[in-house]
């Protein structure tokens, strides 16, 4: 993994969120639920790009249009493919970036991220907004974590060993942060999900 602290400056912050607003304007906010039973995560989402992320009663997958609007997914604004390209080193570009927004209450519990067909690609995640504890730990759901304070403009990478790695998100710090309208944060991954031909 790669932890890169205030890699976006103040001004980037704004000109990102700006990004995102549009985006979520065009593919409003919804509620995954759980696989089986339906139990609603706390966290809400989006997407954009050529796929985004779901998850309902079917299950988790990936898929070219929003599951209330039946839209298409925005595209990836330059500005993330450009970090993209900045930071992972990936010949690739990402297929997916997944919008979270954390209200102060919101958690994420371990999970790994083996829904993509490319685990060689990275997983590039962007934090805005108040500061967060996110948990870090190994291959297996019993090893050991490590938690990380994440602030606005930090860029977190898992990669290599760690990209099939346990992880989540314990805790929001509200009112740690000025960048958003209101308490919360928002948390953007991008995902390289096919392989390549």
């Amino acid at each position: 993994m790669q932890y890169l602290p205030v890699y976006l400056d103040d001004a980037a912050q704004k000109v990102l969120v700006g990004e995102i607003r549009a985006l979520v304007a065009r593919a409003p906010l919804f509620t995954p639920t759980m696989p089986r039973w339906g139990r609603p995560f706390s966290v809400r989402m989006s997407n954009c790009g050529p796929l985004g992320w779901v998850s309902d009663k079917s299950g988790y997958r990936y898929q070219p249009t929003h599951p209330v609007t039946g839209e298409p997914w925005p595209p990836i604004p330059q500005s993330l493919l450009d970090l993209w390209d900045q930071t992972t080193g990936y010949a690739l570009p990402p297929e997916a970036c997944l919008i979270n927004h954390y209200s102060p209450d919101a958690r994420m519990g371990l999970h790994v991220d083996n829904d993509e067909e490319d685990f060689d690609a990275p997983i590039l995640s962007v934090s805005l907004g108040d500061d967060a504890r996110f948990r870090l730990g190994g291959r297996e759901r019993k090893d050991p974590t490590r938690s990380y304070t994440l602030r606005s403009g930090d860029l977190f990478i898992l990669d290599g060993e760690d990209r099939l790695a346990y992880h989540g998100i314990d805790k929001i710090y509200p009112g740690t942060s000025l960048l958003l309208k209101e308490p919360g944060r928002i948390n953007l991954t991008m995902r390289r999900v096919t392989r390549a031909q």
